[in-house]
């Protein structure tokens, strides 16, 4: 079947195959956050992307391959409901960017960027996005074999960047990230993953970084 990315609250898993690399999608808990289950396909080694929510659901997906790490894209609460429950059962580890360890439920290992992560054989490459919260990151990994594929958390979404209340400096600082270490760096094919919702490409929302500067958020 092909991955469409399009996943509903309690309804089935996306899957792609990759090359190397098998991800699973699931929507979870009452503000439809998008869980993101990594699976090396040559060693089987699991890294999962924002425990978010329902936890006994997210250990279900784990299943008996057990669990190697859990990076938390960023401190906001939404995205970490189930992190303690999945890290105790698991004996995961639990990453997240230091200026947003402080709000995590979890004492966790540290981020920075350009920091990398691994998945088995593969490598998650660290993406540090300042605006939606101090330390919200981006997750990327550069297929040999394919396009690259980018988790943005709430930072990117189609049609727009993350919420920054506001903030015109909060929203200065995130748009230029977005800009310049995403749109900047990745050609248009990059695949991404949001926090809530489906996915997108970076060459379906260039055309519209000028649009959502002007706008302010």
């Amino acid at each position: 079947m092909t991955y469409s990315g399009e996943v509903t609250p309690g309804g089935p898993p996306a899957v792609r195959e990759l090359d190397a690399l098998t991800i699973t999608k699931v929507s979870v808990g009452p503000m439809d956050n998008n869980a993101y289950l990594l699976r090396c396909r040559h060693t089987g080694e699991q890294v999962l992307i924002d425990a978010a929510n329902e936890a006994p659901r997210l250990l279900e997906l784990i299943g008996d391959g057990g669990l190697n790490t859990v990076v938390t894209t960023h401190q906001h609460m939404d995205h970490w409901v189930g992190l303690e429950e999945v890290v105790a059962t698991t004996g995961a580890r639990a990453l997240v960017h230091a200026d947003d360890a402080a709000g995590l439920p979890i004492e966790a290992q540290t981020l920075a960027d350009e920091d990398t992560v691994p998945v088995g054989d593969c490598t998650l490459e660290v993406i540090h996005i300042k605006g939606h919260t101090p330390g919200s990151v981006a997750l990327l990994y550069r297929d040999p074999a394919g396009t690259p594929h980018l988790w943005t958390g709430d930072s990117l979404f189609p049609g727009g960047v993350g919420n920054t209340d506001s903030d015109p400096a909060r929203f200065a600082a995130l748009i230029d990230d977005v800009e310049h270490k995403l749109f900047g760096r990745l050609p248009d094919e990059t695949w991404f993953y949001p926090g809530h919702g489906r996915d997108s490409t970076l060459g379906a929302e260039r055309p519209h970084l000028a649009e959502w500067r002007a706008r302010g958020w």
